[in-house]
C-alpha cells in the first residue's frame, strides 16, 4: 500500500452558500489533512481520509467567522474537527466519484464527490505528486447545521445547500 499525504502549501478546501438567495458567500478552511491510499499509481483502489479544524474556517468576515464557530452552526468548541472516509472510489478515465461518509458537528452521513484527477508529476525536489479537484454538494441540514433567519422581505438569510470544492495535491510517501 502506498500512502500519499497532502501538500498543505499547494492545496485548498473551500465551500460556497448562498446569502439572501441572491449570491454566494464563499470560505475555506485554513488547518486539513488528507491522506489517500493505493496500492499503485493507477489508484485501481484508492482511499480517502479527510479532516478540517472547524476553529480554522474563515470566510473574510471575523463576526461571520465567529458565528460559524459557534453552536448556532458548527459548535467547534464541541465538535472541533469535520471528518470524511471514503467507501468508494469509482474511475472512470480521469473523472473520479468518491463515495464516503462526512461528519460534521458529531453527524454522519453518506455523501458523493466528484474529482477530476489530474494526473503525476515529480517537483523540482524530487517529489512525486499528483492532483485532483474535487466538488461536490451537501445540505447543512443533513448534519444538523439548521440555524436560519428570514428577512423582512421573505429571504432566506443562508441556503441550505453547500458547493464543495477543493484543489487537493498529494505527496507519495517513501
Amino acid at each position: 500500500m502506498t500512502t500519499w499525504k497532502i501538500d498543505n502549501m499547494h492545496s485548498e478546501v473551500g465551500f460556497k452558500v448562498r446569502h439572501m438567495m441572491i449570491s454566494n458567500v464563499s470560505g475555506n478552511f485554513a488547518s486539513f489533512d488528507a491522506t489517500l491510499n493505493a496500492t499503485d499509481d493507477n489508484f485501481s483502489d484508492a482511499s480517502f481520509d479527510f479532516s478540517a479544524a472547524i476553529d480554522s474556517i474563515q470566510t473574510g468576515v471575523a463576526d461571520r467567522d465567529g458565528h460559524l464557530k459557534s453552536g448556532d452552526f458548527f459548535d467547534a468548541a464541541s465538535h472541533p474537527t469535520l471528518l470524511f472516509k471514503s467507501t468508494e472510489v469509482i474511475q472512470n478515465g480521469s473523472d473520479w466519484t468518491i463515495k464516503g461518509n462526512m461528519t460534521i458537528k458529531g453527524v454522519s452521513h453518506p455523501i458523493s464527490l466528484n474529482a477530476e484527477f489530474a494526473g503525476i508529476a515529480v517537483d523540482p525536489y524530487g517529489q512525486t505528486k499528483t492532483g485532483l479537484t474535487i466538488t461536490g454538494r451537501i445540505k447543512r441540514s443533513d448534519f444538523g447545521l439548521t440555524w436560519s433567519a428570514v428577512t423582512e422581505a421573505g429571504n432566506i438569510v443562508v441556503g441550505d445547500e453547500i458547493t464543495l470544492i477543493s484543489e487537493a495535491q498529494f505527496v507519495k510517501q517513501a
